[in-house]
């Protein structure tokens, strides 16, 4: 049955952006979007995506309207879980922009593609992540600077915190985690390392039951110095992954 199961999600996914650019271009037929309107846009494709593959989301905490959400990130089901639950853009590698599927929703949506490699442009791309934290987007940066099998919360980079810091914008942290009826997180719904990304794609979608587990921390205001932001944002992920799993070995007991 897994196989069966994995090969109608993925024809689910791809319907589901098909759905999706069809309402985009009919949307950007009466003129330029501006960032909320991408973002709504791109919540809808994600909540019909998790819906239809069978994700189910748990939140805890308040959910950010406004300012910089800070995670940890496991892979691109980060982007479908969080999209679905706000309209938010985020803050990604470039190579993202070059996935099937995924690279085309992310261009479309506004997201904040960073070319690592290119130091001299990050006074302008912070510019933009400035422009998009002023228009009242939540703004989602994943500050590991790379994806990870979740067995640890990786050095947050401080660069990008700078256009919050200095925009004076709420800065809030968030743990994502995920549970699996079968299989292995860290191998089948992490993406990460050298991993492919539709062989993936099928062993996740193999899986009966995903639960995407969302937890947000308390929103911090008037930071000042981006290395602390990154040290403080960092100590509450792992502070929010570590009452998660306080809360799983009780109920295992």
């Amino acid at each position: 049955m897994g196989p069966i199961r994995a090969v109608i999600r993925v024809l689910a996914i791809l319907w589901t952006s098909f759905e999706g650019a069809v309402l985009f271009v009919c949307m950007r037929v009466r003129g330029p979007l501006s960032a909320k309107e991408r973002a709504g846009w791109l919540q809808g494709v994600c909540s019909r995506a998790v819906r239809r593959v069978g994700v189910e989301l748990r939140v805890e905490g308040d959910i950010p309207r406004e300012g910089l959400i800070v995670a940890n990130h496991l892979g691109y089901a980060d982007i479908l879980a969080l999209s679905s639950i706000v309209p938010c853009a985020f803050i990604a590698k470039k190579e993202v922009g070059s996935w099937p599927i995924f690279g085309w929703l992310a261009a479309r949506s506004g997201t904040l593609f960073v070319d690592r490699e290119r130091r001299l442009d990050t006074a302008k791309f912070n510019e933009s992540i400035d422009g998009v934290l002023r228009s009242g987007v939540p703004v989602v940066l994943f500050p590991e600077g790379t994806s990870s099998d979740g067995s640890t919360v990786l050095p947050f980079r401080p660069s990008l915190f700078e256009p919050a810091i200095a925009s004076r914008a709420t800065i809030t942290p968030a743990w994502i985690g995920y549970e699996v009826s079968s299989g292995s997180v860290a191998n089948d719904v992490c993406y990460w390392g050298e991993m492919t990304l539709v062989p993936h794609l099928f062993r996740m979608f193999a899986i009966h039951t995903i639960v995407a587990n969302i937890n947000f921390g308390t929103a911090m205001r008037g930071m000042q110095d981006r290395k602390q932001t990154a040290e403080a944002t960092r100590n509450e992920v792992i502070r929010l992954s570590e009452s998660r799993a306080a809360v799983v070995a009780e109920t295992r007991q």
